[in-house]
């Protein structure tokens, strides 16, 4: 392959994104869009119930699902934050494709951005039961869901210490 030909199939290659690097497909941070759960999207449209006072912040990441990714640092997919609102609020998740995927949500109440167990609540897809043995840490295989092109519907119930 001479120079040319090589040259022209990187730049071919970077903008398809199959040059990018690995962990570029992680830790993007988006806001919320009800525009990108319309029509054959994957996404997933996240309802939060049970949120317990309009003080601090919400943040809802999705994850792939899978051991290797689930509650995994740095290795959520899309993160969105907002304030607070007591009761209930709907959040449009985009995914990347159609594929099996899992979400978290924190509320951390104070906003001071480290989680307090006596005070923050939170959520995950397929609302999971939580005890002294997972510690807040159900399995991916308990928390997964399959997206298809088109966006899903889940509600989660958020729960506090």
């Amino acid at each position: 392959m001479n120079y040319v030909t090589l040259a022209a199939t990187t730049a071919a290659l970077a903008l398809t994104g199959l040059a990018a690097p690995a962990n570029a497909q992680y830790r993007q941070e988006i806001r919320n869009n009800p525009a990108k759960c319309a029509g054959d999207k994957s996404a997933v449209w996240v309802t939060l119930t049970g949120i317990k006072e309009s003080k601090g912040t919400i943040r809802v990441q999705s994850y792939r699902g899978t051991k290797e990714d689930w509650l995994e640092s740095g290795r959520w997919i899309y993160r969105m934050e907002a304030p607070a609102k007591a009761g209930t609020m709907r959040f449009c998740m985009p995914l990347p494709g159609a594929g099996t995927y899992g979400i978290a949500v924190r509320h951390d109440v104070n906003g001071n951005g480290d989680t307090d167990i006596f005070t923050d609540g939170g959520a995950m897809s397929n609302n999971p039961s939580l005890n002294i043995f997972n510690l807040g840490k159900p399995s991916y295989k308990k928390t997964r869901f399959d997206v298809g092109n088109r966006a899903e519907s889940i509600t989660l119930q958020m729960r506090y210490r």
